[in-house]
């Protein structure tokens, strides 16, 4: 089974790793996976910021 990276340096997804792996985000098991691999960042991003915004009796980032 093949893994797939998305390369934050040139915007593509590669097949098993082909670029150093400061320049990618990865592994995912699917081609669909890891072109999504900014959106996904991002909304694990924003979550992580609510929880500590309310671990902190924060308002939660928007």
């Amino acid at each position: 089974m093949s893994e797939f990276y998305f390369n934050v340096a040139t915007g593509q997804v590669e097949e098993g790793r082909q670029s150093p792996g400061t320049e990618l985000m990865g592994p995912y098991a699917s081609r669909a996976e890891a072109e999504r691999a900014l959106e996904s960042a991002a909304a694990r991003n924003k979550a992580w910021d609510e929880e500590d915004a309310a671990w902190d009796g924060e308002t939660p980032p928007s």
